[in-house]
């Protein structure tokens, strides 16, 4: 599924099952909420921090989906084709970090 096939199973989604999109400023809340379990998560398994027993169940491919899902819902709420969004971004990180990257000390 692309990104915008993905934007539709959302809409799809919030038609059916959701009743209407929460308010953007609602999802904005929403979307660091879950940033921040994913952060957490990040934080705990790949960082100096420790796990605590109930941090080993947290799965980290749930938690960045909940991050796509929410970001899809204001996409399409408000009116982003995140599609082509994303494709003119890697378009302009492609050209703009390219040599850039290459070029950098700290990558080797």
């Amino acid at each position: 599924m692309n990104i915008q096939g993905a934007q539709l199973a959302v809409d799809k989604w919030i038609q059916e099952h959701g009743v209407r999109y929460f308010n953007e400023l609602t999802n904005m809340a929403q979307l660091t909420e879950e940033v921040g379990e994913v952060a957490r998560i990040i934080a705990r398994r790949y960082g100096e921090q420790s796990e605590k027993p109930s941090d080993k169940e947290k799965d980290l491919g749930e938690e960045l989906a909940d991050v796509l899902f929410v970001v899809l819902c204001l996409a399409n709420q408000t009116g982003i084709d995140l599609q082509q969004a994303f494709d003119k971004k890697l378009d302009l990180k492609t050209k703009r970090d390219h040599d850039r990257h290459q070029n950098n000390e700290k990558l080797k």
